[in-house]
């Protein structure tokens, strides 16, 4: 078998090795929680209200009276059918509630990772440019700081000086939503501002950590001695180079930052998957919970399927160890 067909069978088996993981840390990890979902199921009232029959029979109509393993199976077979289950709070299909907010985190975590690539890169390039002539340490501790601040305290700022004290920006919602094409970015404008603020210090030192190795390496040593202009010489040998490894960040950073999004989400109202999650946990909504965990870990690994799919696109090394 070639070598990148054992490569890329042995990455399979480890993707899926993790999905498997996953799976089991999904469902065990509702059920861990403190409490249940007795409170939702019963329809809000006090569990202790219920007597012990009442409370077996909610869980017997929800598959809950079963051992774990059971139910364990019960959700790997409905998994396979793409049977989510309701959600325990409103008896929605919890695959229309996916659908639904899907959108939503899509359009935030893509608007934020746009502007978190291009700003962190630029400013990284630079930092490491400014660094070889004693300077930008300016730059490193400003991405620093954004990078120490946890965007929920972030968020809360944005809202109290943008929205509250100046009343330039909506804090909370989406308005109108799809509706209202133009007063949709005003909305999306503080909590794609959160997370792009939190994450552009990752892009900002790896592009610049990348360009300090690139600079001093002896490719551009020599290409300096030949008397390519500088210009060139950063554009078409350091910073290519030097994006090798902000790509595999980038491909990473975009599952994180559905992840990141929950909390955001969850300070601006959004109405998105972070947003959905949150009120599963709260409700201990166990098929919504599993739902979003789900979502969640497989966009980490799908995103670091694509890095690994991709990175020989640009890095010819690559592709010429993988015909040999």
């Amino acid at each position: 078998m070639p070598r990148s067909a054992r490569y890329a069978v042995g990455r399979g088996i480890e993707y899926l090795s993790v999905l498997a993981l996953a799976l089991v840390i999904n469902f065990v990890l509702p059920r861990a929680l403190p409490g249940g979902p007795l409170k939702t199921l019963g329809g809000g009232e006090n569990v202790g209200v219920l007597s012990t029959e009442d409370q077996q029979r909610i869980l017997a109509e929800y598959g809950l009276d079963k051992s774990l393993g059971e139910q364990f199976l019960t959700y790997l077979a409905n998994l396979l059918t793409l049977d989510l289950g309701k959600s325990f709070a409103d008896g929605q299909p919890v695959l229309d509630v996916i659908v639904e907010a899907l959108p939503w985190t899509m359009l935030l975590v893509g608007s934020s990772i746009v502007l978190t690539f291009l700003i962190g890169v630029t400013l990284g390039a630079f930092g490491g440019l400014r660094r070889k002539q004693g300077k930008g340490s300016g730059l490193l501790a400003s991405a620093l700081l954004f990078d120490s601040i946890p965007s929920f305290w972030l968020g809360m700022v944005l809202i109290a000086v943008f929205g509250a004290f100046l009343g330039l920006l909506p804090t909370f919602g989406v308005g109108e939503g799809w509706d209202d094409p133009a007063g949709l970015p005003r909305h999306l404008l503080l909590p794609v501002a959160t997370l792009t603020l939190t994450g552009l210090g990752q892009f900002f030192l790896v592009t610049r950590s990348s360009m300090l190795a690139v600079l001093s390496s002896d490719h551009i040593e020599h290409a300096r001695a030949r008397g390519v202009p500088r210009a060139r010489l950063v554009r078409k040998h350091a910073l290519r180079t030097a994006l090798l490894p902000v790509h595999t960040v980038l491909m990473i950073e975009v599952g994180f930052l559905v992840g990141g999004a929950l909390v955001v989400e969850t300070v601006f109202a959004y109405p998105g998957l972070g947003r959905v999650t949150f009120n599963a946990i709260q409700a201990r909504d166990f098929p919504l919970m599993q739902a979003t965990f789900l979502v969640l870990t497989v966009a980490v690994v799908v995103m670091n399927a694509v890095a690994d799919a991709t990175y020989a696109l640009i890095d010819p090394r690559i592709r010429t160890g993988a015909a040999s």
